[in-house]
């Protein structure tokens, strides 16, 4: 039987599975998102400390969750460009370029969030 022809919390589980294995590959094999990671680790606890309000506390963490989600994004892409041949593609480049480019919005959006908070009041 396969992941799809399961139901319910059978499903659940092996959603669970997949996501575990999908944070275990990007950890192993993206520098980026190490370093991402560590930036979420420090960051975490100074938003708890210096954000006067709840919503300005989840405003400063989400802000750096979505580099992580948006950087495990990019790493799909790259994992699948990659697959396809080593050989230059024109929509390769493009497509690992996007999301590059993706990453690098969000990373501006998260400084954006956190000067805004921080300095601006």
């Amino acid at each position: 039987m396969t992941f799809y022809n399961e139901k319910g919390l059978k499903r659940l589980f092996n959603a669970i599975l997949f996501s575990m294995a999908g944070f275990k590959a990007t950890w192993k094999n993206e520098e980026a998102f190490r370093l991402e990671v560590i930036l979420f680790v420090v960051s975490t606890p100074l938003a708890i400390w210096l954000g006067e309000s709840t919503i300005e506390k989840i405003l400063l963490i989400a802000s750096v969750v979505m580099v992580l989600i948006v950087e495990i994004v990019n790493s799909a892409i790259e994992a699948v460009v990659d697959r396809s041949g080593h050989e230059y593609h024109e929509l390769s480049g493009r497509a690992k370029d996007m999301g590059s480019a993706a990453v690098f919005l969000t990373l501006l959006l998260a400084l954006a969030i956190w000067l805004s908070i921080l300095f601006v009041k």
